[in-house]
């Protein structure tokens, strides 16, 4: 009888372990979710969602989708872990533009150091964030049972420290867990909005706001666009190098031939999360201090979810990311180097011109593979606004929360399946091999 996968997973003490802790670290993230900040009215700021449900509140659900539902609790979770991949992306930023701190980065210890810098750096940009939904809550009327300032105070502290907390689970997750902590919470936010949405649907097709033939037809679109994912990310151009044969002593060394895969989406869903994560800080900024400031209040009626202004900036930062990390990851002169090192060469390429050729590989794959990862994105959440879609199910059925859960997935299968050939079992798909990334 053929062995189960799942079951081998809970036969491997270590490996039940890790998928154990893992699952405890995203029930304490949903608890989390659920506890207002000091001060807030829990009963009041319900009502005024209520209330105010389909009236132009789209930051609130735009933030709301990353957060797993935590930002309309107003709860300590409220900011996610948003604020610490803004943090990384301008770390990876600066390192480009400063070639002493990517000097720093490549010294001994020089990754801790940089890692410490994200933290610091998270701290800021969380107590910024944490400020403007203080702001916001302020705008909103009976649901402060305390003063503005203490309020203001106690709210920037609470949520400040909560992100600070996501991010040290978000490590644990890498070190106990089965890794890619950071995306598995994202995952778990944008999952667990998915009851209140099918609700929400269900709720629509029954006031007849939206026609069941329609709902069926965008259904089948996604089925479609998960499919598409799915392949994106498994398909690859595979580089063919072949070594030559070395003599060490009395042993012979190399005379094989392999190859590099080259995906064609290197970066996998980092890009969607980066972009997303790049128009989540000025989108809040602008929204919530746009009460005070009105010139705030014009670039969030520009920036707005949905938008023809909001869809071409996130186009444009898919593409930016996906050419951004291929190269942090993928270095064309790292790789050409190894290549000659170990006696190396690629059929066809003489050796002084393989970092051009890589080069020119990967800018052939990036372009299309970025296009696409952009179309997806955005083309689902087009076709919801054309059939009215609620904003809480265009948001969780849009192309951009496809493409993270069905790359978190397939990147927390391969964890999976990784820990289980390292213990000589199956993994969890008979063909084919899943390829991991870590955010």
């Amino acid at each position: 009888m053929a062995n189960n996968p799942l079951v081998d997973i809970f036969k491997i003490k270590d490996l039940r372990s890790r998928v154990l802790f893992t699952l405890g670290v995203l029930i304490v993230f949903r608890i989390g979710g659920t506890l207002p900040i000091p001060g807030i009215n829990p009963t009041a700021l319900k009502n005024y969602f209520d209330t105010h449900q389909g009236s132009g509140l789209g930051i609130a659900d735009y933030m709301d989708f990353f957060a797993g539902g935590a930002f309309k609790n107003f709860s300590i979770f409220m900011l996610g872990i948003m604020p610490y991949i803004s943090t990384s992306i301008i770390m990876q930023l600066m390192m480009l533009a400063f070639p002493s701190l990517r000097k720093i980065s490549e010294e001994d210890g020089g990754r801790k150091k940089v890692q410490r810098y994200t933290r610091y750096g998270t701290i800021v940009v969380a107590l910024i964030q944490s400020y403007a939904a203080a702001v916001y809550a302020n705008s909103i009327p009976d649901i402060l049972t305390i003063g503005r300032t203490e309020y203001t105070i106690i709210a920037m502290l609470t949520v400040t420290t909560g992100t600070v907390f996501l991010m040290w689970l978000g490590e644990q997750i890498n070190q106990r867990g089965i890794g890619n902590g950071i995306s598995l919470l994202i995952f778990a936010g944008i999952v667990a909005r998915m009851p209140n949405g099918i609700y929400v649907l269900i709720r629509a097709i029954r006031e007849n706001r939206l026609n069941l033939v329609f709902v069926l037809l965008v259904f089948v679109m996604f089925i479609g666009v998960i499919a598409l994912v799915i392949y994106e990310q498994q398909g690859q151009r595979k580089i063919p190098v072949n070594y030559a044969k070395r003599i060490v002593g009395r042993k012979m060394y190399g005379g094989q031939n392999t190859y590099i895969p080259f995906k064609i989406n290197p970066s996998g869903v980092i890009p969607v999360i980066f972009a997303s994560s790049v128009m989540t800080f000025p989108l809040q900024i602008a929204n919530n201090l746009g009460v005070q400031y009105k010139w705030l209040r014009t670039v969030y009626t520009w920036l707005q979810p949905g938008g023809i202004t909001y869809m071409v900036i996130y186009t444009l930062l898919i593409i930016f990311f996906a050419y951004f990390y291929t190269q942090v990851s993928l270095n064309p002169l790292e790789i050409a180097k190894q290549i000659r090192e170990n006696g190396g060469t690629i059929p066809g390429i003489r050796s002084e011109k393989i970092e051009e050729y890589l080069t020119r590989i990967l800018n052939r794959i990036i372009l299309p593979g970025s296009l696409f990862l952009a179309f997806i994105a955005i083309v689902p959440s087009i076709v919801q606004s054309v059939f009215g879609f609620p904003t809480q199910v265009a948001y969780l059925m849009g192309g951009t929360s496809l493409l993270i859960m069905v790359g978190v997935d397939l990147d927390t299968m391969s964890q999976i399946e990784g820990h289980l050939r390292m213990h000589h079992h199956d993994g969890l798909t008979k063909k084919g091999k899943l390829r991991s990334r870590n955010l």
